[in-house]
């Protein structure tokens, strides 16, 4: 490159493809390593069930006593469903053994029956294993593992490489029964073609979001599990706005995980009222009101009714915030409460459901202008070179 040329322009661009090029590479690298342990932790599983010596001992209990033992060594997403799953996953993809490292190979267990394991996931697999595990993340494989048939298995492993979808997109493609359609389709190219339209591609940044990811790596939840910097800079505010109210909230969690059935979730903001005795959990959606987000709520109300109250306390409420553009929409959710008195009473301690839509409009406001400054900023320098 000659001096002529390396402006401060270039300069800004070279640093910024390196960084998205290694973030990717790291990225990818997390994926792989975290693929590769579960599938090594369900071949040892499957050995043990073959010739452990003490496997009588445990019978049908052994995930059961296993999961228990690992999850007070720390071991993180060990608990019982996920144990199976490894189990799973290991007998259906025995090929992977190949893709194995000298180094990993020798943490295989002594003797290790994976080479002449047979009935893999895709009996006419023609994708093989080493792009299996290089471009799909563990929690693609995950949700295509608990699927119920080989030649189901297979197609979105073609349809999730082919199209480079997220995991959010395959969980909704196989919802939608996609496989199911594709076959009762008479122009399944078309099909294809509209559904590849509808879909996000997979990117670094939401690889690394995975929860399964920041649990392998140690990572808070907090530091990885905001759905766009627009909605992190909301809740950031939120938080302060709602602490500075002085009408009873105590702050309790950010991005609070919650396991039901099996599945994380994540509740925006948790907060304890320490004046109606309750928690006061919200969700914020950058987006307009849906019922799907409301039931979405409710759930975690309920959730937290059955699970986290206390002697004394009153069942716990949520309220959920939608924005979109210049106008913001507030519900509040009872997930049954049938107190009138306490009803009554949050009514009066909580902020009213226009103080809250002013809040967001004007927080919104300013994230516009914030965008739009940036954007003339970057126009006048653009203009100058």
């Amino acid at each position: 490159m000659g001096s002529k040329s390396f402006t401060f322009n270039v300069l800004v661009e070279a640093i910024r493809d390196i960084h998205h090029s290694l973030s990717a590479q790291t990225a990818k690298a997390v994926n792989i390593s975290l693929t590769l342990r579960n599938w090594l932790i369900g071949a040892y599983i499957a050995e043990y069930e073959l010739r452990g010596s003490d496997r009588a001992t445990y019978g049908d209990s052994l995930l059961t006593e296993l999961a228990k033992h690992l999850t007070g060594l720390k071991v993180s997403n060990c608990n019982r469903r996920q144990l199976y799953r490894y189990l799973r996953f290991y007998r259906l993809y025995p090929e992977i053994v190949g893709t194995l490292s000298t180094q990993l190979k020798e943490l295989l267990p002594a003797g290790s029956h994976a080479v002449e394991k047979v009935g893999t996931a895709s009996p006419q697999l023609q994708i093989p294993p080493d792009q299996l595990i290089h471009r799909l993340s563990y929690s693609h494989l995950e949700l295509i593992v608990d699927l119920d048939n080989n030649l189901k298995r297979t197609f979105y492993e073609i349809e999730c490489i082919r199209s480079n979808w997220s995991v959010r997109d395959l969980k909704r493609q196989v919802a939608s029964l996609y496989f199911e359609r594709s076959g009762l389709s008479k122009d399944k190219k078309k099909l294809a073609e509209l559904v590849r339209k509808g879909t996000v591609t997979e990117t670094s940044a939401l690889d690394i979001r995975d929860p399964y990811v920041f649990e392998f790596l140690g990572l808070k939840p907090k530091e990885v599990m905001g759905e766009s910097d627009l909605e992190d800079s909301l809740l950031d505010k939120l938080q302060d706005f709602l602490l500075e109210l002085g009408r009873g909230f105590c702050f309790e969690a950010r991005q609070k995980r919650i396991l039901i059935g099996g599945k994380y979730y994540f509740v925006d903001l948790v907060f304890y009222h320490r004046i109606l005795r309750c928690h006061v959990l919200i969700e914020l959606k950058v987006d307009e009101f849906t019922h799907e987000y409301l039931g979405q709520l409710n759930t975690y109300v309920s959730w937290y009714r059955e699970n986290e109250m206390a002697e004394g306390d009153n069942p716990p409420l949520g309220i959920l915030l939608c924005t979109r553009k210049n106008h913001a929409l507030v519900k509040y959710a009872l997930a049954g409460i049938g107190n009138r008195l306490f009803v009554s009473r949050y009514q009066l301690e909580l902020p009213k459901k226009e103080e809250i839509e002013r809040f967001l409009e004007a927080e919104l406001k300013e994230q516009k202008a914030l965008v739009s400054r940036k954007g003339t900023r970057q126009t006048r320098q653009g203009c100058k070179d």
